[in-house]
């Protein structure tokens, strides 16, 4: 981390190819994604604003997958059993509403284990959990109850 005196802070990493990716929080709540020069760390060859709502969806897809792997070599000797990401969209009949009130568990089987929102994990949410547009439900179940939970998240 990086103070940048008038500005916020920097948040950086160097990747394998010794390009460094980061973001920079500005004080009035702005967020830059930034990759750097390979040769010079501290000249930015890219600069991406992002609003929070972005800032969110992209932790989002960074966050999930890790998560959705770990589970899935945590069950990998449970023939049957796999792990999912179920997103909830802007049309889901459930955006907005209640984890309980899809009834998921009870109609196909599977169960959330998780719910990541704007980059933030939420293990085992309970019934009243309100989902929202942009989530990622990590689910657990057969493929088949997985099928059906995704044809409820998106259709009702």
């Amino acid at each position: 981390m990086t103070a940048l005196p008038g500005i916020g802070v920097r948040k950086d990493f160097e990747v394998r190819s010794g390009r460094r990716i980061g973001v920079v929080a500005h004080k009035d709540g702005a967020i830059d994604l930034i990759v750097s020069q390979r040769d010079d760390p501290d000249a930015c060859l890219a600069q991406v604003p992002l609003t929070t709502d972005e800032a969110g969806v992209l932790a989002n897809l960074l966050g999930a997958p890790q998560l959705v792997e770990k589970l899935k070599e945590d069950h990998r000797d449970l023939p049957g059993i796999t792990t999912r990401q179920l997103p909830i969209g802007g049309s889901s009949p459930y955006r907005s509403r209640m984890l309980g009130e899809t009834g998921l568990r009870t109609r196909t089987k599977a169960s959330i284990v998780a719910v990541m929102r704007a980059g933030q994990l939420h293990p085992s949410p309970g019934p009243d959990f309100v989902l929202d547009s942009g989530d990622l439900l990590v689910v657990v179940g057969t493929p088949h109850g997985l099928d059906a939970a995704a044809r409820i998240l998106a259709d009702g």
